[in-house]
């Protein structure tokens, strides 16, 4: 599985450029698909935030959350591959396969991914607000 590390952050950027030169020419359908895809992403990352919070507050695990969690991840990285967005959609892939299981990936991996919440729902932002434009 391909790192998200400082040089292909660099080729995301420019992926994400590209994506919305060409969706600026789709149908409204199709931009309509993707807003709705990436306004998804901040409810996951929200959710997942929630989540995080649960946690340190109670210091309780809810595996019935982290299986949702994976659930929804995966879906978007399924979703926003199917609209172009293979290296956004990646980062969603492997933020459901962390909530599925963890332990999988050590923390060098997941700092190397750059797959926090705070990024990825900024990336979605900025998506969306250049769609809406």
């Amino acid at each position: 599985m391909e790192l998200v590390t400082g040089v292909s952050l660099w080729e995301l950027i420019k992926h994400l450029k590209q994506w919305l030169a060409n969706l600026k020419r789709a149908s409204d359908q199709r931009k309509n698909q993707s807003v709705n895809a990436l306004r998804s992403v901040i409810i996951a990352a929200r959710n997942t935030t929630a989540y995080i919070r649960q946690i340190n507050e109670s210091g309780v695990q809810s595996h019935a959350t982290e299986a949702r969690l994976s659930e929804q991840w995966t879906r978007l990285g399924f979703e926003l591959n199917d609209l172009g967005l293979s290296k956004l959609a990646k980062r969603c892939e492997v933020k459901g396969r962390y909530w599925a299981d963890p332990n999988q990936f050590d923390d060098s991996f997941l700092e190397k991914a750059d797959i926090s919440l705070v990024r990825m729902e900024q990336l979605a932002r900025q998506m969306v607000s250049e769609i809406e434009r």
